[in-house]
């Protein structure tokens, strides 16, 4: 069945469309499809008690979700995915139970969380109180987690990194060859964002490009997800346009380039690591080296592989795309399971991993309405690059 005949299914229009075709006459054809997606495959139904953002997949197999606390009353932000499905707090219960009093060692907020090339866990904690709000003190952090042991190995605060309207979104962890580094993007609660730099030996954090228009919410844009354009809906105020500034983030092979994009922006940006870590640079300095790489579509998550492309996750059509070094998108998948396409994870065997996190379905943006459907489909494909370790 061609893909516009399947949409058509899953938007419940077949009948519209069926009635439409026996009006026409015999003698006009279907017209042709545009060139054919390829085809993902579901990897796992996640039966995740609420939003899974984020998704991480050790070398070994194990799978791990990150569920933000959007609104506080989610019972668990750091998961595992255990093989029939179910998700199970983790490490354990009663490190997921928020405690102000004891911040480095709860998880309140959690985004996202990757493996490292030594397949350490490291875990980004936003420190966030109910999914908003001024940071709890000492609660926005990097967790590094062992995870033959299943217990916590080292905190990092990132308090010098935030501000009272941060919402760190996304990490990206840099460990070979003597360096280790973490960047991690702050989307903000306003729309302006910025990129924190973390020095893992030191403990260092610098935050960087903060107001810069990459990092920021790109005003007048709409983001439309299963046909309708997503916007905040509460009672019966009017409707109004979400914002969200730096979100998505890779890194190029070498370590050399980070790329990375507001949530509410068809841009694509990068800046070169050296920059964004030289304290010599001024923040004026390091503004006019970041490169616009140009239109990307609306996008949450993004990575990289050893080819130096940048996968897209292209939720407006339910797809995968990928950005080629010479500037060239190309579109590899598409499938309807993949409702608000989130964060990937490339394994060492070339399977491209994506969540399906459904943040449009949820009831900030259908009038208090919650219409997501449990289980979260991940979903994948394989291709042909080494993930970058």
């Amino acid at each position: 069945m061609p893909l516009d005949r399947r949409r058509l299914i899953g938007s419940g229009l077949v009948a519209l469309a069926a009635g439409s075709a026996k009006a026409e006459p015999s003698s006009r054809r279907e017209p042709p499809t545009s060139r054919p997606a390829g085809v993902l495959e579901l990897a796992m139904g996640a039966d995740a008690p609420s939003t899974p953002t984020g998704l991480a997949i050790a070398r070994g197999g194990r799978m791990f979700v990150m569920m933000p606390r959007f609104t506080g009353a989610e019972p668990v932000t750091l998961g595992e995915v255990l093989p029939d499905g179910s998700v199970k707090p983790y490490p354990d219960a009663r490190t997921n139970k928020p405690d102000p009093k004891d911040p480095q060692a709860t998880l309140f907020h959690v985004p996202n969380g990757v493996f490292d090339r030594n397949d350490a866990f490291w875990i980004l904690d936003s420190g966030l109180p109910e999914g908003k709000g001024k940071p709890v003190p000492g609660a926005a952090k990097l967790l590094e987690i062992d995870i033959t042991q299943d217990r916590i190995r080292r905190v990092i605060p990132l308090d010098a990194g935030v501000v009272a309207d941060s919402s760190l979104n996304d990490l990206r962890v840099d460990v070979r060859d003597g360096r280790a580094l973490a960047y991690i993007t702050d989307q903000g609660q306003g729309g302006q964002g910025a990129i924190l730099a973390v020095d893992l030996a030191s403990g260092r954090v610098t935050r960087r490009l903060a107001d810069h228009p990459s990092t920021a919410t790109q005003e007048g844009v709409v983001k439309f997800v299963e046909l309708r354009p997503v916007m905040e809906q509460k009672g019966d105020a009017p409707a109004k346009h979400p914002k969200g500034g730096a979100n998505g983030i890779a890194i190029s092979p070498d370590g050399s380039r980070l790329y990375y994009a507001p949530l509410m922006s068809r841009r694509l940006y990068a800046v070169e690591t050296a920059a964004l870590l030289d304290p010599a640079i001024t923040d004026a300095a390091l503004a006019a080296k970041v490169q616009d790489l140009g239109e990307k579509g609306m996008t949450g998550g993004l990575t990289t592989d050893s080819q130096d492309r940048v996968y897209l996750s292209l939720q407006e059509h339910n797809a995968i795309g990928r950005r080629l070094p010479d500037g060239t998108v190309e579109v590899l998948a598409a499938d309807d399971r993949l409702v608000w396409a989130d964060t990937f994870w490339i394994t060492p065997d070339r399977w491209l991993y994506i969540s399906s996190a459904q943040v449009n379905r949820r009831p900030e943006f259908n009038r208090g309405q919650d219409l997501q459907q449990r289980p979260y489909a991940i979903l994948r494909m394989r291709i042909d690059a080494d993930p970058v370790l």
